[in-house]
């Protein structure tokens, strides 16, 4: 009986690792092995990157570096095959800076009319008062480029 066991297990054992090989047979079955010389500094840039860039081996990460290589050098031109991702990565920044200075924008402008419909209702400004208000303010924001400085107000009320 114990023979029939170890005969069972080494069976076992012999149909397990024939499975194992051929899997790792059917993984390289369409990979063609061929030698490839490298200077030390590739090969330890290969060693520090290729896990990051989620190959499970080095042969993997060459393998991506060359088709990469190759649709490169295919593009009718070089700089159009990086210059569509290079756009669409500048245009998402661009939308996404855009959205948040309208919001900025929009909460600004909410500030100002609260500021404004304050100051309206404290102070009773004649129509002549108020387009005298509005030239001396177009004015002033050409001169400073729309730098607003509430010290310099204060500084020309005063005088």
């Amino acid at each position: 009986m114990e023979k029939s066991k170890k005969s069972e297990l080494q069976k076992r054992k012999n149909s397990s690792e024939k499975g194992k090989t051929e899997e790792l047979c059917f993984s390289f079955a369409n990979k063609i092995k061929f030698p490839l010389w490298l200077l030390p500094a590739t090969m330890e840039s290969v060693d520090e990157l290729y896990a990051g860039d989620n190959c499970k081996s080095k042969s993997e990460f060459i393998e991506k570096a060359i088709n990469f290589y190759i649709g490169f050098l295919k593009s009718e031109d070089n700089v159009n095959y990086l210059s569509p991702r290079i756009t669409s990565s500048v245009d998402a920044v661009v939308h996404g800076a855009e959205q948040r200075i309208n919001r900025n924008l929009f909460k600004i402008a909410v500030e100002l009319g609260k500021v404004a419909h304050a100051v309206a209702a404290a102070n009773d400004v004649d129509e002549d008062t108020m387009q005298e208000l509005h030239a001396m303010c177009v004015d002033e924001v050409r001169h400073i480029n729309g730098v607003i400085n509430f010290e310099s107000a204060v500084e020309f009320q005063n005088e």
